[in-house]
């Protein structure tokens, strides 16, 4: 269903925006309409009931039995873990027998609380990257550990010593900013990050990459990359393989467009593929994943393969390649992983996780054991380049009702000495993965169950989609139910564990005794079968995921699961688009709305925080032709002051530099405006995009958000 709207013969034309004044995301006036907005809805929503989530969920969300997942790098196991004492996280490491013990004894590297206190910083920790030792020491030393503020996407990088668990003095130390830093060697990086006027992108992303030897300033390091100021990123890596190093740069033209370059002979000499294709370089293998159909000697492979070619041979022209995956219509490559002497495929059958292993050079599958149905799962490697562990993979598996549990398995050595008697296929099976940690059950799965089932769509697509709910679901359309899907950038929506969902919604009981269903839809402009279903819902084909989604909520209406009174759905970023368009073109399905960190107002979001990035995604408004087709799915412009909505929440964070917080401020305003009262705004001040920067914090958003909506099915009178 495309809306009709009169369209403006130029865009000039469109009407004076009365809500700029909120893009000022810290001037006083927004943040006075702010408060004022987070005291209302807080005024609905907290109260005991409220409370008693928040501690229900943050107990989930701190318990001390999850899981602690790991990393190796050389000897050692790194973990990133928050609790109730330290709600900042600490990052930690210890040895593989230490792990697999009930209390493992973790070295401490950086209490994040503890620096937060002494340099009176609220920071939060966004990751680690691990300097390669040289293989003549061996030694793990020193790292660059990133540290957000506010819990955005800005971050600031600092050179970490791995033995004395100390910053280095005078080290390296790049400020604040959106950054891309890795190393080169001990006394060098590569560093993108803003350096002033003309050093980022339209996007907001680093547009330049300098080579910072130690002790010089990044501004008066060299320049060795750069990129057009209307792409969106430029970045440079080091591949510190032994045998196979090399120096790789990447030119992000637009989010699914990306140039890549290998310097050689003093040159940068550029990777000869459509820009389009996804492309992995390892060891001596290019593997070519295309999103459109691609020719190669005469031959067309299709969107969504893998194919593998020698690097060397395909630098020097010779353009044969080897199949490893190709998909059908019901299954498609979601991820890779090498071992040392296999390659690891993550694959999904209608959504199903489904894993093989395969021999390079001869790329014949084999399926990995393990895996039940209706379930996702995942292997990866442990280390590829350890040689005692070269062919073991971690392996995850998790389902709505079913406690992720992590395991490790291993491949077969066919190098070395342990190579004899792994040359025929029935000795190149994977062992059986032994479950090593389970995460607890957090809520009472007794008497639930999941399905799946598939929607018809306005075009006559089946759209798949899980139900988790009671065994004997009564089907005459009382059941609290919860939709949520995103439908963007080719990201697949898979069944997962969550212990506060369970609480939240699975379990409780509405006035009449009956507890909730949760649905997930796998609507188009996802991953779920391969780029083209991504491909499906672009720009102009927006309306096919909104029509999916419509689809979902329909067929539940039909099937009697819910009526559009018991009918929620939530979602944030794209799926807070998503939703958005829900609210506005499809109010009649649902009775309530949860609309997170969302994008709203389309003719304007390339303007606003990392936005320009995703014209791939949704077009230009900027272009006249474009914004025709951009405006029909604008919540924003969409909205009416005659129409009826259904009660929606609208929240986001003064801190998220990716999507911002001024759409959803906007939003809220325009339809308050208009007089529709049943619309509630909520903006916490840190958190970034994720809306949440420690435990507490996530705990609290996702218990409102809940209760919102469980209050507005519960209660449709008092909207």
């Amino acid at each position: 269903m495309v809306p009709t709207t009169p369209s403006p013969t130029h865009l000039e034309d469109e009407l004076v925006d009365e809500f700029l004044w909120l893009e000022d995301i810290h001037g006083e006036r927004p943040k006075e309409w702010v408060q004022e907005q987070n005291q209302r809805t807080e005024t609905l929503l907290d109260g005991p009931e409220l409370a008693s989530m928040t501690e229900r969920v943050l107990g989930v969300m701190d318990n001390p039995s999850r899981i602690a997942a790991v990393t190796k790098h050389g000897p050692h196991y790194y973990n990133f873990w928050r609790d109730a004492q330290h709600p900042r996280g600490l990052w930690r490491r210890t040895t593989w027998e230490s792990w697999l013990s009930d209390s493992p004894d973790w070295d401490v590297l950086l209490d994040v609380d503890e620096l937060a206190r002494t340099e009176n910083v609220d920071w939060v920790f966004s990751g680690a990257r691990l300097l390669r030792p040289r293989y003549t020491d061996g030694q793990w030393q020193r790292a660059l550990v990133r540290l957000s503020p506010d819990g955005g996407d800005a971050v600031r990088t600092r050179e970490f010593d791995l033995g004395t668990q100390e910053f280095v003095a005078g080290g390296f130390d790049v400020p604040t900013a959106k950054s891309s830093v890795s190393w080169v060697d001990a006394d060098t990086l590569f560093v993108a990050t803003d350096t002033g006027p003309g050093s980022m992108t339209e996007s907001s992303y680093p547009r330049q990459v300098r080579r910072v030897s130690r002790g010089q300033s990044i501004t008066d390091a060299p320049v060795i990359f750069e990129v057009p100021v209307d792409h969106a990123q430029a970045a440079v890596y080091k591949d510190h393989t032994p045998g196979f190093e090399r120096v790789v740069a990447m030119d992000l033209v637009e989010f699914f467009t990306v140039r890549t370059y290998l310097w050689s002979e003093e040159q940068w000499v550029e990777l000869d593929l459509d820009p389009t294709v996804s492309v992995d370089l390892h060891n001596q293998w290019l593997l070519i994943r295309p999103r459109h159909t691609l020719e190669l000697n005469g031959i067309e492979y299709p969107a969504g393969c893998l194919l593998a070619a020698d690097v060397q041979a395909f630098l020097n022209g010779d353009r044969s390649v080897q199949s490893v995956f190709t998909p059908d219509k019901h299954s498609s490559l979601e991820g890779w992983s090498w071992a040392r002497d296999h390659l690891i495929l993550n694959t999904l059958h209608d959504v199903s996780s489904a894993l093989y292993s395969t021999v390079p050079g001869e790329w014949e599958l084999t399926a990995l054991p393990g895996i039940p149905p209706l379930h996702s799962a995942s292997a990866w490697a442990v280390d590829d380049e350890d040689a005692k562990v070269g062919n073991d993979y971690f392996f995850s598996v998790t389902g709505f009702l079913t406690p992720s549990s992590l395991g490790r398995g291993s491949l077969p050595d066919l190098s070395g000495p342990d190579a004899d008697g792994a040359a025929d296929s029935t000795a190149r099976k994977a062992s059986e993965p032994a479950a090593l940690k389970r995460a607890p059950s957090f809520f009472d799965a007794q008497g639930l169950e999941v399905t799946q089932h598939f929607a018809v769509s306005a075009d006559g697509t089946r759209v798949p989609y899980f139900q988790a709910g009671p065994c004997e679901l009564e089907l005459d359309g009382l059941n609290p139910t919860l939709l949520s899907g995103y439908g963007g950038f080719e990201v697949s929506r898979t069944p997962g564990y969550s212990g506060a969902t369970g609480i939240t919604w699975l379990t409780r009981e509405d006035q009449r005794g009956r507890t909730g269903v949760c649905v997930i839809a796998n609507i188009r402009g996802g991953g779920e079968y391969g780029p083209s279903w991504h491909t499906a819902a672009l720009k102009q084909n927006r309306h096919r995921a909104y029509e999916d989604f419509a689809a979902v909520a329909k067929d539940l209406h039909r099937r009697g699961v819910c009526t559009a009174r018991n009918l929620a759905c939530a979602g944030g970023s794209n799926g807070g688009l998503l939703v958005g368009n829900m609210l506005t073109t499809y109010p009649d399905l649902f009775g309530a709305i949860s609309c997170g960190v969302p994008l709203l107002d389309m003719r304007r979001y390339t303007k606003l925080s990392a936005g320009a990035s995703w014209i791939a995604e949704y077009g230009d408004p900027e272009q006249p032709e474009q914004w025709e087709y951009i405006r029909t799915f604008s919540p924003y412009h969409l909205l009416s002051p005659v129409m009826c909505y259904p009660p929606a929440l609208i929240w986001t964070a003064t801190s998220d530099d990716r999507v911002g917080p001024v759409q959803a401020r906007k939003m809220a305003a325009k339809m308050l405006d208009q007089g529709h009262q049943n619309v509630w705004f909520h903006e916490a001040t840190d958190g970034g995009h994720a809306g949440a920067s420690d435990n507490r914090q996530a705990a609290a958003l996702h218990a409102r958000s809940h209760e919102f909506m469980w209050q507005m099915l519960e209660n449709p009178k008092g909207r």
